[in-house]
């Protein structure tokens, strides 16, 4: 997948979800490993479609404040025993918000906390 103006190359194999949003929440790019896990919701197809089509309306909203606002939201979740590390972030280029990038981990459920 490409994503206009920027090389992604290095985000294709990357073993995470990354999926990209412009400032509408149209989905503008996905990579290898996001097409897989989106799979049974269209996969690839799901390029150019709006995120606030596929969310409740509870996610819709904060969805809506981090593109409003140009904010982040991370947090964890567990789906069917598998645990995940999402990472919801502005998306900059040459300081020109450009919608919203989420990266999506799994991590094992029984991971270290290192405090320093």
């Amino acid at each position: 997948m490409k994503l206009e103006g920027v090389n992604v190359d290095w985000a294709e194999e990357f073993n995470a979800s990354i999926t990209v949003c412009d400032t509408k929440g149209i989905i503008v790019y996905m990579n290898e490993y996001s097409i897989a896990q989106f799979k049974k919701y269209g996969g690839a197809n799901l390029l150019g479609s709006s995120l606030f089509d596929c969310h409740n309306e509870q996610s819709g909203i904060k969805l809506r404040e981090m593109l409003d606002e140009q904010s982040e939201n991370i947090y964890t979740t567990e789906h069917k025993g598998e645990k995940r590390m999402i990472m919801q972030m502005p998306w900059k280029l040459k300081g020109e918000f450009r919608g919203l990038v989420e990266i999506s981990i799994l991590i094992d459920s029984d991971i270290q906390n290192i405090s320093r």
